[in-house]
């Protein structure tokens, strides 16, 4: 069953946001395995990333290939949020 993975980045900028974004997607080993869905925000004065991955392991994977990426951007280390979604729509 697929995971919903919310992460809360109190103070994160949307420089910081972009430019991992940019690094993550010119990354060899992207895209990650198990990446379904992913969105990004600003929220109170911060950011917020919600993404929809096949499995946790998968996200755990994808966040130690890219914890390096982070650190480079100034994005502080955060502690992801786990929920079991009742239903995922992909069209």
């Amino acid at each position: 069953m697929a995971v919903l993975v919310v992460i809360d980045i109190p103070g994160g900028t949307k420089e910081q946001y972009e430019e991992s974004n940019r690094k993550i997607t010119e990354a060899s080993w992207f895209p990650p395995k198990g990446l379904l869905h992913h969105v990004g925000a600003p929220n109170n004065g911060g950011w917020i990333v919600v993404d929809v991955w096949e499995t946790r392991e998968d996200f755990r994977a994808f966040a130690e290939q890219a914890r390096p990426i982070f650190s480079e951007t100034g994005t502080p280390p955060v502690e992801p949020k786990f929920y079991e979604p009742a239903n995922v729509i992909a069209p």
